[in-house]
């Protein structure tokens, strides 16, 4: 027999040939009374369920539900990972507080999901470009925001300790030395410039980009261009006006050449007569040409430009993350 839900009226109904029913004759009178029955058309009943009430299904070895990040989520890093798969992957494999390491960290997508799910973490990587992806993606996500902790006080989202980059200009010298590259990459994350994207060949001057959105106009922005140059070893005015020809011939806003010797008076020279751009945005003045030495770049001296906090767009942004106020108690 089932039982219909209307005022509990029994309906005899059989079950299908070599059929039986699920339920006791009790329990699907137990479930009328509680409006857990839906009825087909053909009068056959159906047990309501719940997602939340429901066990589920254990989860096998094979993930096949997790797509790969497209659209604003992708930060163009060709391994990047999906962070619902880091999120599945640490969730079920650790607690609050918790240690995460990744020893081969790339663009960062282990070690967001870690800080977002309140582990602490470790991040490895072999270049200096992945650690430069790393910093950025974080400041990005997390940069500037605060919750508060159990006792009310606020505490940062965000804090962390870098080891293995270059803190004095004889580190600096050392690892331009052992590596070119590493030092060159290093020196623009310094900067907050991306390696310019380059196939095998001659670089035509340019080692790094910063991009920026410039308002031109009431209905118009356009982006501008920030053109770096790095050099570690010997420079001299040549290295400066090929800056020069670069800039003109990218239509750059701004040219930065950054170097490990101090500039020559004639290096400054070529520095002042490439004259100035200005910011209709912020209706400033800012150097066309610029040199850098890496020892004022350690001491915290940056590219005198618009400013980058509101119109960067150099990197992919990663998503912000919204924190949620402590849920209130009832009284």
């Amino acid at each position: 027999p089932a039982v219909t839900s209307d005022r509990h009226q029994v309906v005899i109904l059989r079950p299908a040939l070599k059929r039986f029913w699920a339920y006791s004759k009790q329990n699907m009178i137990g479930f009328a009374k509680s409006n857990l029955l839906i009825h087909r058309k053909t009068g056959m009943p159906r047990l309501m369920q719940f997602a939340d009430e429901m066990e589920g299904v254990a989860l096998q070895d094979l993930w096949d539900d997790i797509p790969p990040e497209s659209g604003e989520k992708s930060l163009g890093y060709p391994t990047q990972k999906p962070e619902a798969l880091l999120e599945r992957i640490i969730e079920t494999s650790s607690n609050e507080d918790d240690l995460v390491l990744d020893p081969f960290c790339g663009c960062g997508t282990t070690i967001a999901v870690a800080n977002r799910l309140k582990r602490r973490w470790i991040g490895i990587d072999i270049t200096h470009l992945a650690m430069n992806l790393l910093k950025n993606r974080l400041e990005e996500t997390y940069g500037g925001q605060a919750m508060p902790d159990k006792e009310g006080k606020q505490v940062p989202l965000l804090s962390y300790e870098t080891v293995g980059e270059p803190e004095s200009l004889s580190g600096a010298r050392n690892l331009a030395k052992e590596n070119p590259y590493q030092f060159q990459w290093w020196i623009l994350g310094r900067v907050g410039a991306r390696p310019a994207e380059q196939k095998k060949g001659p670089d035509k001057g340019i080692d790094g980009r910063i991009l920026f959105h410039e308002q031109v106009s009431a209905k118009k922005i356009e982006t501008k261009e920030i053109v770096i140059s790095v050099k570690a070893g010997k420079t001299g005015p040549t290295h400066v006006r090929d800056l020069v020809g670069v800039i003109s011939r990218e239509d750059a806003a701004i040219g930065v050449f950054i170097c490990m010797a101090k500039p020559t008076k004639s290096m400054k020279a070529e520095v002042a007569s490439a004259g100035f751009y200005h910011s209709k945005t912020w209706n400033r003045k800012h150097p066309r040409l610029q040199i850098l030495t890496v020892e004022e770049i350690l001491k915290g001296k940056v590219i005198d430009c618009p400013p980058l906090r509101w119109a960067n767009a150099t990197f992919r942004k990663a998503a912000k993350v919204r924190t949620k106020p402590p849920k209130q108690d009832l009284l």
